[in-house]
């Protein structure tokens, strides 16, 4: 939108603003007023109508102000924004824990802070494990127990079709953790395909059957999207007129397949990125912004988190809201 001289700029800028602090359409004299410009009611009205043209504001209503359209949204975030680093009256913290924990307590801060929904895609992990233990339960059942590399534990319940002792369990545990602790589940299946014939007959489809176990498991845990305070949009004034936008945003909460994508668009890029509902088929919901941001795990990228919000949100708030909760997850999750 280079074709825009600076008055007009100036006076889409104030518009967006005025809109986003007050959630009114904003009319030519209060635009006047604000930008300190001495200029006539037409020739504003002049400008407004180009602008219009141009698709960056709307009229909702015949005769009223305008609002700011989703192109709107983007040219004043991709130009006009300024993020000031002082707007958090507190500085946040997260302690490191448990991976899982760490990204629950995140979402929470993501929607304390920005009193929308925050949103955080669980590290993304290869499926390798640390250390495996069988525990019988009774004769034919027994619980896999799967530790991952960064601690993460999973239980998976596993159904025999014949009964092994105690010493047999603790035979195969001990051979996959000593030969196959810290190797991918994929490869530890081909090793254990080439190793059947050496192994007897009832380990090695123990074996088998735990390594299958092990990488559901594994797999099951990896693109969890954890949300917190969808609760917050019930009172977002916007969505209070349009309850069929409110009903689609849940939807997408009850879809996380959905989110998974649209936050997975953003781990493709570094720093935070925000797309506007209604420029594009990444969000679904017109009247949905979402800011996000991707965090790491001792400098690798493992994941990705955000704030989703009305499109009438203080962008610049939340974009540092955003890039101080990245930073603060990815040293949580890097401390050993």
């Amino acid at each position: 939108m280079n074709s825009l001289d600076e008055r007009a700029r100036l006076l889409l800028k104030i518009l967006v603003e005025r809109y986003i602090d007050e959630g009114q359409p904003v009319g030519s004299r209060t635009l006047s007023k604000a930008s300190g410009l001495e200029l006539s009611p037409a020739t504003i009205r002049n400008v407004m109508s180009d602008l219009e043209e141009l698709g960056l504001i709307a009229s909702p209503h015949t005769s009223a102000g305008r609002v700011p359209t989703a192109r709107g949204y983007r040219v004043f975030v991709d130009t006009m924004l300024t993020v000031k680093r002082d707007q958090l009256s507190t500085t946040p913290s997260l302690a490191p824990d448990q991976p899982h924990k760490v990204i629950a307590n995140a979402a929470h801060l993501l929607s304390n802070l920005s009193h929308f929904v925050g949103v955080v895609i669980a590290p993304r992990r290869g499926t390798v494990f640390r250390h495996i233990e069988f525990l019988r339960l009774s004769d034919r059942r027994l619980l896999v127990i799967i530790v991952s590399p960064d601690g993460d534990v999973q239980n998976r319940i596993l159904f025999t079709d014949v009964t092994y002792t105690q010493s047999q369990l603790i035979e195969t545990a001990n051979y996959l953790n000593a030969n196959f602790a810290g190797m991918a589940i994929d490869q530890v299946r081909e090793r254990l395909q080439a190793e059947v014939d050496r192994l007897r007959g009832e380990i090695a489809i123990l074996m088998q059957a735990a390594v299958q176990v092990s990488s559901e498991a594994l797999s099951q845990a990896q693109d969890e999207v954890v949300i917190s305070g969808e609760r917050n949009l019930l009172s977002v004034s916007d969505f209070n007129q349009d309850m069929g936008q409110l009903r689609r945003a849940f939807d997408l909460f009850e879809q996380k397949a959905q989110l998974i994508r649209l936050l997975d668009v953003s781990a493709q890029a570094e720093g935070v990125r925000i797309f506007i509902g209604g420029e594009s088929h990444v969000v679904p919901v017109e009247e949905l912004s979402v800011v996000s941001a991707t965090y790491e795990v001792d400098g690798q990228v493992v994941g990705t988190l955000g704030v989703i919000g009305p499109t009438r949100m203080h962008y610049d708030r939340m974009i540092q809201i955003v890039d101080i909760t990245a930073k603060l997850v990815s040293n949580a999750l890097s401390q050993k």
